[in-house]
């Protein structure tokens, strides 16, 4: 008897490796995973905005009005939207971190090649690719910090990422913005790519692997119920179609 009841007990036990771990602040993983995406959100906003400050000159340099120079940073945040239809289903697919590293190194990438392109056209294909890029790590990192970081200290977590965020669009201004005083746009335009090709380094080498993401498997049906599950609720059309600022 006393056997059967041990036998039991061992049989509804909870196995160890099906118990989440979440990653607690003050731990050096904790540290790790905020430094991060802290940096990945930097690099992600500072690509988004740095050319922003590089508008007159572009137009002057290719001869072109100011609607047509504002397309460097439109068509970047208009293809960053469409991205995220994509690249949030196909992280629950392959995971969280490639998703991201794959985000930030494509960015950089792509912010280098358009320092180089010799026509406009060249310069806006690569910014489009740029912002579908960076999609990818905007879709993202949110869901691995709710997944990944203990719920007592997850609003921490993603305050000090929307922190990265914030200040990375201001110094992608700053520092494209300066650095045109002393030397050209594509010089700038490099400089911003070098730095965001260091911060995709750094977060690949700080983020930790994944520990409580669960794959599903991509399926077309699946994208359409996520998109729509948006519209299902009463509040969120209207904020949808608020204009920002």
């Amino acid at each position: 008897m006393k056997a059967a009841t041990a036998h039991c007990h061992t049989a509804t036990a909870p196995l160890p490796d099906l118990v989440e771990a979440f990653i607690e602040k003050g731990t050096p993983t904790f540290k790790r995973t905020v430094l991060a995406l802290f940096a990945g959100g930097f690099a992600t906003f500072a690509l988004l905005y740095c050319v922003q400050p590089l508008m007159p000159i572009l137009s002057k340099d290719f001869s072109i009005n100011a609607a047509q120079s504002s397309l460097i940073l439109s068509i970047a945040t208009g293809m960053m939207a469409l991205g995220m239809l994509v690249t949030g289903p196909l992280s629950d697919a392959i995971g969280r971190k490639p998703v991201m590293v794959a985000a930030l190194f494509g960015a950089a990438l792509c912010t280098l090649l358009s320092a180089v392109m010799p026509t406009w056209h060249g310069i806006l294909l690569m910014r489009a690719l740029a912002g579908l890029s960076l999609s990818g790590l905007a879709a993202v990192g949110m869901a691995y910090l709710s997944e990944e970081i203990h719920p007592e200290h997850a609003g921490l977590a993603m305050g000090l990422y929307i922190g990265g965020n914030a200040i990375g669009g201001m110094s992608g201004r700053l520092i494209s913005g300066v650095l045109v005083d002393f030397v050209d746009w594509r010089t700038a335009m490099l400089v911003i790519g070098i730095i965001a090709l260091g911060a995709a380094v750094a977060f690949t080498r700080l983020l930790p692997a994944s520990r409580n993401f669960r794959p599903r498997p991509l399926q077309p049906a699946t994208l359409v119920e996520g998109f729509t599950l948006h519209f299902r609720d009463a509040g969120l059309p209207w904020l949808f179609s608020k204009p920002s600022c």
